[in-house]
């Protein structure tokens, strides 16, 4: 171990100590939040720098993984237990039981909607900034991609849709809730939903029974409260860790190769962020108050990468910030990490299928390849989570639908963890959004129905 690679890891954690006093002086998780953030650019940046002195950062970012990856493992062992226990106390506080259809009805038009305009925007983009799969290098990386793309194609389209939608049934509940499968929480939040049913059944028969069950969820919602609170007060920490990996880790040289797609990626992204401020508004509801208020959680997910590990913050924040009940926070948190991400399941496929389209002569802006790829996309976007998820899962079900060819995904893969910090960023924008516009919609219904 080198002597220059200790001191390095000794000032990451010296700044810790800064970083600490900052978060407990202020009530608010955002100000440590975005402090983190900062030192984690920062750093990432000395790293590339002290990587050319001839440091050995590889040695430095394991301890430092110890932190970041060590928070989102927290994260993701809270997913099961959260979604199991919310929706469950969901369903047995709201005893109309057709509140919850509405609820869950809601919040899949809005995040099938957003899919929708999403991947039509990532089809003008892609057209604007001329986005081709031409000229694009295939090395031995990419290569080695491929034939990986190659294996999974061949796994996701042997799938059809009822296979898919058969898949969010869970076959045994304890795999799911070590969360074994790729449908894990859509099955979880099934499973809950019914044995909430079964436990206002109970109560209907026996009243006295009906109300233990209902003490019973109500402690066991406070308890898991409790420990997601305790776990969100390293959110600064894990941040700092998790992008001084990022930006340390990053090749400029790659994002500079594809910066066209890179640059057309964030504005599409960007485009859309300014869709849900307008449906926002659109509903009376303040864009810039909800942005601010929603913004330590949108870091986390740019920095995670992950929607899944931010289902925790994302509740609390619609319960606890946002003003949503627990039944709309939950069931859009949950649908939103799986269903109808507008990032990865609506905008990449989008420029991924102009991209290749353009050089087979194919018009993009047909009105009936248009709509045809729009359909596609919103229907894979429900339903990508039984095929294992995520951009390139999503690319995986779109492309050969249409008829196009997938080795494009692989050639991408230089610039992925960038553009995917953002795609997951929108991701979890959506599954608020959804939240939030059901809460202004439904919400004296569904208050009602809890209150009984």
């Amino acid at each position: 171990m080198q002597l220059s690679a200790f001191l390095l890891l000794a000032f990451y954690l010296f700044l810790l100590w800064p970083l600490a006093r900052w978060h407990h002086s202020r009530n608010s998780l955002a100000p440590a939040v975005f402090a983190g953030l900062l030192l984690g650019v920062l750093l990432g940046g000395l790293m590339h720098l002290a990587e050319g002195w001839g440091v050995n950062t590889p040695w430095v970012l394991d301890w430092i993984g110890l932190i970041g990856n060590g928070y989102v493992n927290l994260l993701h062992l809270l997913v099961m237990p959260l979604v199991l226990v919310l929706i469950l106390a969901a369903v047995v506080k709201v005893s109309n039981t057709a509140s919850l259809g509405k609820i869950s009805g809601s919040v899949l038009v809005v995040l099938l909607g957003t899919t929708a305009i999403a991947a039509f925007i990532g089809v003008v983009i892609a057209h604007l900034f001329g986005l081709t799969a031409e000229g694009l290098v295939e090395g031995s990386r990419e290569a080695a991609r491929v034939d990986v793309l190659n294996e999974r194609m061949g796994r996701v389209t042997d799938l059809s849709i009822p296979e898919i939608l058969t898949s969010f049934i869970s076959r045994n509940i304890f795999a799911d809730l070590a969360g074994q499968r790729d449908t894990s929480v859509i099955a979880v939040v099934i499973f809950a939903v019914l044995m909430g049913l079964a436990a206002l059944a109970v109560r209907r028969e026996n009243p006295e029974q009906g109300a233990a069950i209902e003490r019973f969820v109500t402690v066991a919602q406070a308890w898991i409260m409790k420990l997601v609170r305790l776990i969100m007060a390293f959110t600064p920490y894990g941040v700092m860790a998790l992008v001084t990996a990022l930006v340390a880790k990053s090749s400029w040289t790659d994002i500079f190769n594809l910066f066209n797609f890179v640059l057309a990626s964030f504005v599409a992204i960007a485009l859309m962020f300014v869709v849900h401020a307008l449906l926002l508004m659109i509903n009376g509801i303040s864009p810039l108050h909800y942005f601010a208020t929603v913004l330590p959680v949108l870091v986390f997910a740019f920095s995670s990468r992950s929607s899944a590990a931010t289902i925790p913050l994302n509740v609390e924040t619609q319960i606890d910030k946002l003003g949503n009940s627990p039944a709309i926070a939950n069931f859009s948190a949950s649908f939103g990490a799986t269903i109808g991400q507008n990032g990865c399941a609506g905008i990449y496929p989008a420029m991924l299928a102009v991209m290749v389209a353009v050089p087979m002569g194919i018009n993009v802006f047909d009105p009936v390849w248009l709509t045809s790829l729009i359909a596609v996309i919103v229907i894979s976007s429900f339903g990508i989570a039984g095929v294992g998820g995520g951009a390139t899962f999503a690319a995986l079900v779109v492309l050969p639908t249409m008829g196009l060819p997938v080795q494009i995904a692989a050639l991408l893969i230089s610039v992925e963890p960038l553009i995917d910090m953002a795609r997951t960023a929108l991701n979890v924008n959506g599954a608020m959004t959804a939240g939030t516009l059901t809460q202004r919609w439904l919400g004296p219904s569904v208050e009602v129905a809890e209150a009984r």
